[in-house]
């Protein structure tokens, strides 16, 4: 056997960002009076959004928790740089993975320069795993597709509680999924 290409799922590695950019909205939010601290904790979806894509609402209530902490600007402006790296790595990443290296590691220095440790934490994560990172923008492998299928597995499971016979239950299993040709015929 060859040596196998190990690619990190794509889902996997960005959520630790945003992660990064929670735990740093929850320490800087308990710093916020009564109200500020209830409406940016009701607002966290916005932290998470495209900035492009963000509502005349939206923006402005960014914008205010934004202004009330630099740390807090400062995160978000390293989500954002991280989301603009990700999007470019992912249309030039099977021609150019050298300059999404390159830029990566441009990424790694800025985190490291802002001195915020759940980004810095992050971002130890994301080095850790840096060639399974870069595999996955040279490689158009995901098992999302099949993390989807156990998903809705799980669930046919938790709602199947009244089944007795396997052979129906998965039946059911292979209907959903439409597997139709697969598995029992009941009659």
């Amino acid at each position: 056997m060859g040596k196998p290409v190990i690619v990190a799922d794509r889902f996997h590695f960005c959520r630790y960002i945003y992660w990064g950019l929670d735990g740093v909205r929850r320490r800087v939010q308990n710093q916020f009076h009564g109200y500020d601290r209830k409406k940016c904790k009701r607002m966290k979806h916005v932290f998470h959004k495209d900035c492009q894509r963000l509502t005349k609402d939206e923006k402005w209530h960014l914008n205010r928790y934004l202004e009330m902490s630099n740390e807090l600007k400062q995160a978000y402006e390293i989500k954002e740089a991280y989301r603009s790296w990700f999007l470019r790595a992912k249309e030039n990443g099977k021609n150019s993975i050298s300059l999404v290296k390159k830029e990566l590691e441009e990424l790694y220095k800025l985190i490291e320069d802002s001195k915020i440790p759940e980004m810095i934490k992050a971002i130890k994560t994301i080095q850790n795993w840096q060639v399974e990172v870069l595999n996955s923008f040279a490689y158009e492998y995901s098992n999302g597709f099949l993390e989807g299928i156990n998903n809705s597995t799980k669930v046919l499971k938790r709602n199947a509680y009244g089944f007795r016979v396997f052979e129906r239950f998965r039946a059911k299993i292979l209907l959903t999924h439409k597997y139709k040709r697969i598995g029992v015929h009941i009659g």
